[in-house]
């Protein structure tokens, strides 16, 4: 059986990792050492290393034929040095044949509500993008010097039913105007781990592909689609100009870029079918006490 090292388990490496103890002997790189027990007993067996100590990944040199890398950056500067910092440790071992990188599509920046391929070139504007294509850059650089086949999923919202905007909705926070708002992406989790397992059996070397749903969304409609499913009312409309002056930067930065992923690249050559196609589809199975 072929061994995967999982890099970032998160909640959506939690997810995968059922599918993934079918085909694999997983390890799984932990920097909180209480997570092993909960991971031995999915079958996982855990490694204690932190991307941010380069001398803490020794033991994941040469251990595993396919990496699958979930971790986010760093929340400063404009490079990934935790990615950096695995590459290293990958290379002073047998490398691995295969890696499946999850970044983001914020890589794009604003296009203006255009449909997006995953021809279109980078222009990140966020601080956190630039650090994902950064990484993206140095896995594909890595990969190709090494011969390592390497897929990049570009991922858009990620959404559960315990990952739904509800403290948002309760604060009552506002939304653009329809005529002004942003075209918005999103992925259920469940559907984004099974896409991840797609990619590491049918992923090509150096190929984007976008982990996106088939919902065609502007922000505010999601948060009214979400607010109606819990019986909450719709967050109030206010224009871009006034959003600027009303909303945390966290939440600009979203909510200025527009865009609408195409992903028939992921369905034709990872044989993805959506168990959610829809945010819809998903809000439709909530049932309230």
């Amino acid at each position: 059986m072929k061994r995967l090292l999982i890099i970032g388990c998160g909640d959506v490496a939690m997810r995968a990792i059922p599918l993934l103890t079918r085909r694999y002997r997983v390890f799984a790189l932990v920097r909180n050492p209480a997570y092993r027990e909960k991971l031995r007993a999915l079958g996982v067996l855990p490694i204690v290393g932190d991307l941010d100590d380069r001398a803490s990944l020794a033991r994941i040199a040469g251990l595993a034929d396919a990496v699958l890398h979930l971790a986010p950056p760093a929340n400063s500067g404009t490079s990934d040095t935790r990615t950096r910092n695995l590459l290293g440790a990958l290379s002073r071992g047998a490398l691995p044949a295969q890696l499946v990188y999850i970044g983001t599509s914020g890589v794009y920046g604003d296009c203006g509500g255009a449909v997006v391929s995953e021809s279109r070139p980078p222009r990140p504007q966020a601080a956190r993008a630039q650090r994902r294509i950064d990484a993206e850059r140095q896995i594909r650089n890595w990969a190709k010097r090494n011969h390592v086949k390497a897929s990049i999923l570009r991922v858009p919202g990620i959404y559960a039913a315990d990952r739904l905007p509800l403290a948002r909705l309760q604060q009552g926070l506002p939304c653009i105007v329809d005529s002004e708002d942003s075209y918005t992406n999103h992925i259920h989790a469940d559907d984004l781990a099974r896409i991840a397992v797609a990619a590491l059996r049918y992923g090509k070397a150096c190929r984007v592909y976008h982990a996106s749903d088939d919902s065609q969304l502007k922000m505010g409609g999601y948060f009214d689609a979400v607010a109606d499913a819990f019986g909450f009312p719709h967050p109030p409309r206010v224009s871009r100009a006034e959003a600027q002056r009303a909303l945390p930067e966290t939440l600009l930065s979203f909510m200025n870029e527009s865009r609408r992923l195409n992903n028939r690249r992921m369905k034709r050559e990872l044989r993805v079918r959506l168990h959610y196609p829809t945010v819809a589809d998903m809000l439709a199975t909530i049932k309230l006490p």
